[in-house]
């Protein structure tokens, strides 16, 4: 599929949040520059820490589109001699069939030497999406739980189906809280391989992510990391359901990202008056899907495009960039302290 990608400057940007920003009842939040061009991003700074984003990656059918993007995110790191201290594996990290426990040897091929130690020595954080909840010889859920605990020298982690930590871990600036997005009601395949999780978990969860949100911050920045996406031009819609039960909170606590995967694209989405800034990172290797609205009607950006997510934490604040498969920058911006939001165009030399 040929890709797709639309590209708004600060003042078209501008209008067009105000344009949609009663799609979502807006009170206050992010600050965005409307005058002039946009600036260009810096270059990747090797002395800042960096974290690699990527979703819907475990891919049963599509291994060659996998291996571009691990391919282009070790290209990434050589070039542009940066050393990323962790990976985010935003959910659908197994399609299909794994086995029977934790020993299947996709482990080794599709993560453990996909995205080697040579590049990406830290830990990779990870989230469940509903691939993930497919039942079919065994639960994949219970699996990736058990290899994060059991597997020797594995650098998956993933302590629970909810959990938190603060990043980097010297001089900390950001607050992960990471959730199971999979809900009931979330999924409507009457398969009985295709589950979600249960009611008791669902309360659970919503107690314990009410109480993480009410807490003090301790960091300049929140970030939400799920699989599902609240707002989506792609094929899956705005979730309703999740809007329902999250972003009211989010709101009230001005989290400052929601990032996910789960639409098979690269998507950045930005609400007039909304605090958080919607982070879709899902082109590690699934098949890419169409559009269910224009990206040139609510953005500023998506692109049906393979690729994944280079975030990188500076002392004025967090610059997110959107990579492809061949290791080209195709969009990026930096959210300050206090919720102001530049847009960045690429380096003419990627």
């Amino acid at each position: 599929m040929s890709p797709f990608n639309t590209r708004l400057n600060r003042r078209e940007f501008l209008r067009q949040t105000v344009a949609f920003s009663a799609l979502t009842a807006m009170s206050s939040g992010a600050i965005l520059e409307a005058q002039g061009d946009a600036p260009t991003a810096p270059p990747p700074d090797p002395s800042a820490p960096h974290m690699f984003l990527v979703g819907d990656w475990g891919t049963d059918k599509y291994i060659d589109q996998q291996v571009s993007v691990a391919n282009a995110m070790k290209q990434w790191v050589d070039v542009r001699k940066i050393h990323p201290e962790a990976l985010f594996l935003l959910g659908d990290n197994w399609y299909g069939d794994m086995g029977i426990g934790y020993s299947s040897p996709r482990w080794q091929k599709q993560f453990e030497q996909m995205y080697p130690t040579s590049h990406f020595p830290g830990p990779a954080y990870a989230v469940l999406g509903n691939h993930d909840y497919e039942y079919k010889i065994s639960s994949k859920v219970d699996m990736q739980l058990e290899y994060a605990r059991h597997a020797q020298g594995t650098r998956w982690t993933m302590p629970a189906r909810w959990y938190t930590f603060t990043y980097p871990k010297q001089n900390p600036v950001i607050t992960f809280i990471c959730l199971d997005s999979n809900l009931p009601g979330t999924k409507s395949d009457p398969f009985p391989w295709s589950v979600t999780m249960s009611h008791k978990h669902k309360d659970e969860q919503n107690d314990w992510f009410r109480t993480e949100l009410a807490k003090p911050r301790t960091t300049p920045f929140v970030a939400v990391i799920a699989h599902h996406p609240l707002y989506t031009n792609g094929i899956h819609k705005d979730n309703k359901l999740l809007i329902h039960e999250w972003d009211d909170q989010i709101r009230q606590a001005k989290v400052d990202f929601w990032i996910t995967g789960h639409d098979h694209d690269l998507q950045h989405l930005e609400f007039a008056g909304h605090p958080t800034s919607f982070v879709i990172s899902g082109g590690g290797g699934a098949e890419l899907v169409d559009w269910t609205i224009a990206p040139e009607k609510r953005g500023p950006y998506g692109g049906k495009v393979l690729g994944f997510t280079d975030m990188e934490f500076r002392q004025d604040g967090i610059i997110l960039r959107h990579i492809d498969q061949n290791a080209k920058t195709l969009h990026a911006f930096r959210k300050s302290p206090g919720g102001k939001v530049d847009l960045l165009l690429p380096l003419a030399t990627g």
